[in-house]
């Protein structure tokens, strides 16, 4: 593996960092399921597989979506997340929570670590933490992380070792601190849990449309597979081309279309929502 790498720089490249790659949570038994498909431990092990191949202590962390959004919307099943934290705890490997599309509200709970009961070691946040006006992000760690992190650190640092140009940009932590306030007074995460079974019932009456290859969803977030023709992703695009000009706007990748209301949606926008999708989809079919 170190050929070709000049001697000086070969401790160098045994030192970099290496991604192991684990398999997505998708099962053909569990097409149409809304919520949480049952077990999926075993798709979790593929990390103890990682650590009987790598060793754990090469590895640093374990990133997951709790929901996989840009992907196409992939719910894990009931098992995946508390056996990850299962593996983590046992070999001391960090797991760290992607919450930039679960986040505030979106699954119903303020965060996918809450609406799953697994408590990550290190999260991500941004997106909706400013309503996505404003770019801002953030990372939450647990007390013990940021106490080695510190403690590790002359006497005179003071936090964590961030040196971005951007960093707690006055404007957008304005944006933030005004849109966490709107959350609070207007109750938005309870407004979403109260709204998602409705808009699940909404979007899996759409499974019996012809070309409908799937639907799944949690909270207010729903992924919608179409039939594959042609070249992988075609469909796709042309699905988001015909919603646009039918008057309703979202993003597919692939051939997956993602839907993720506002929470402040009113009921009868979501009719309006799953009639133009319906209508589509259907002229999707003929197409």
């Amino acid at each position: 593996a170190l050929a070709g790498i000049p001697k000086n720089r070969q401790d160098y490249a045994c030192a970099m960092p290496q991604v192991v790659h684990m398999r997505n949570t998708v099962r053909e038994e569990d097409r149409f399921t809304r919520g949480q498909a049952p077990g999926g431990a075993d798709l979790a092990d593929d990390l103890l597989q990682a650590v009987k191949t790598h060793g754990a202590n090469r590895i640093a962390a374990c990133f997951v979506e709790p929901i996989a959004g840009s992907t196409g919307v992939l719910v894990p099943p009931e098992d995946y997340l508390p056996r990850l934290r299962e593996i983590c705890d046992q070999f001391g490997i960090l797991l760290v929570f992607d919450e930039v599309i679960t986040g505030f509200g979106r699954t119903g709970e303020a965060f996918g670590a809450h609406a799953f009961g697994v408590t990550p070691d290190i999260m991500t946040m941004a997106k909706a933490l400013t309503n996505g006006a404003i770019p801002m992000g953030a990372v939450a760690c647990r007390r013990g992380i940021y106490d080695a992190v510190l403690d590790a650190h002359p006497d005179y640092v003071v936090e964590f070792a961030h040196g971005y140009t951007y960093s707690a940009h006055p404007v957008a932590c304005a944006a933030a601190i005004a849109t966490l306030d709107i959350y609070e007074n207007d109750r938005l995460f309870e407004r979403g849990k109260e709204l998602s079974p409705k808009f699940l019932d909404r979007m899996f009456a759409l499974r019996n449309i012809p070309g409908v290859a799937d639907v799944r969803g949690y909270g207010m977030l729903v992924g919608i597979d179409v039939e594959t023709k042609g070249a992988p992703g075609a469909r796709g695009h042309l699905l988001q081309r015909m919603l646009f000009d039918a008057g309703l706007h979202l993003k597919t990748t692939g051939d997956a279309a993602i839907v993720a209301p506002a929470l402040v949606m009113e009921e009868a926008e979501l009719d309006e929502m799953a009639e133009i999708l319906g209508d589509t989809l259907k002229k999707l079919a003929k197409a």
